[in-house]
């Protein structure tokens, strides 16, 4: 652990040139400068490659890697964590950005509230960052395991874990959810994520993004439920019928 950064970024790249700068322009511009951004390229075929040296060369504080093949999102969050110095671990997609107090909010509202692990309300932008909907506000109760079987309230680019006090978690081997059977990890170990309802984080969807899908993730929710949290297949069901309303809710309603 390194006392100099409070804050360890996490961020895979790949193909993200369309849009890494102005990602960067939100990391840089954060109140809270304790910080180190961890950016791993996962064999992207644009120029991302050069975006993220010439980024790197410009501040000490962030750190590149490159992979020599392509591995998916999951194995570049997972080096990137490895090589994570901060005491506190957050996660911010390449296309998505923050509020410029959004570190400083969130950090301090966990050392206020004792908090291990958090997420925050986030709000939602078309390609161009326009705003598309309202801000999705989260709970105003801990959120434990079972609850997040029943709704995805935990977004990427929201959360944020203490690796100080309870360890380094990992993302697991899959193409996709990862980041979610990482906060189900989490939350397993009998740990709550405490909520901040503030709008501090925008999420950029993009046209073919799954949550322009919604409809068609309900049996391979399922399937990860029955296969990566070996649940059966009534609770998988159960929990799957609860995450599909609330999907449709969150993202059409």
């Amino acid at each position: 652990m390194n006392k100099e950064f409070k804050v360890s970024i996490i961020t895979p790249v790949y193909n993200a040139s369309r849009f890494l700068e102005e990602t960067a322009g939100c990391v840089l511009a954060q109140t809270l400068q304790e910080w180190e951004w961890i950016l791993v390229d996962d064999q992207s075929k644009d120029n991302s490659r050069e975006i993220m040296e010439r980024l790197a060369k410009k501040d000490d504080r962030i750190k590149i890697f490159f992979f020599d093949k392509n591995q998916g999102s999951g194995p570049a969050r997972n080096k990137a964590i490895q090589e994570a110095q901060g005491k506190y671990i957050a996660f911010l997609d390449s296309d998505d950005f923050w509020s410029p107090d959004k570190l400083k909010k969130h950090v301090d509202f966990m050392v206020e509230h004792n908090a291990v692990f958090s997420h925050t309300s986030y709000g939602f932008t078309n390609e161009q960052g326009e705003v598309i909907r309202e801000t999705y506000h989260v709970s105003d109760v801990p959120v434990t395991y079972s609850m997040l079987l029943k709704k995805t309230e935990i977004s990427c680019l929201t959360a944020m874990y203490d690796q100080e006090r309870i360890g380094k978690y990992f993302m697991p081997d899959l193409r996709r959810k990862q980041d979610y059977a990482l906060w189900l990890s989490i939350l397993k170990d009998g740990h709550h994520s405490i909520p901040l309802d503030e709008e501090l984080a925008m999420y950029r969807q993009v046209s073919g993004s799954a949550t322009n899908n919604k409809f068609k993730l309900i049996i391979k929710h399922l399937k990860f439920l029955m296969e990566v949290e070996k649940l059966s297949f009534f609770k998988s069901l159960y929990y799957s019928f609860h995450w599909g309303i609330n999907g449709l809710k969150k993202y059409y309603f």
